[in-house]
């Protein structure tokens, strides 16, 4: 894995988001249409995590979300971002979440 520099590091937006709705998307098995409240704005984020985690388990659940990537198309749908998970021992994605509830949209340094 290669060193990454301290100031592109720096170049990540990580905020907590407040997921608002989710839906299953069409024609796929694990992706997930996300709508998350980052408090400045409302934003799309599509995440496969759909094979661990079902829609309407994720609404109200605050997360980690980078938000200054390029968006990317994913079955026809746009992502403005990127949930953050880590694997389990298994390989399933388990949610970052900050420990407590706090204000959508704080910032993580």
């Amino acid at each position: 894995m290669p060193i990454v520099s301290f100031s592109d590091f720096q170049k990540l937006e990580l905020r907590v988001g407040t997921i608002r709705t989710a839906e299953w998307v069409p024609n796929s098995e694990k992706l997930i249409k996300l709508e998350v409240d980052f408090a400045f704005e409302i934003r799309q984020i599509i995440a496969g995590i759909g094979k661990t985690h079902t829609p309407e388990a994720l609404v109200d659940t605050q997360c980690i979300f980078v938000t200054n990537l390029e968006p990317r198309v994913l079955m026809g749908l746009e992502s403005q971002g990127m949930l953050l998970a880590a694997s389990d021992s298994e390989g399933n994605p388990v949610l970052l979440k900050p420990e407590k509830e706090i204000p959508a949209g704080a910032q993580i340094h």
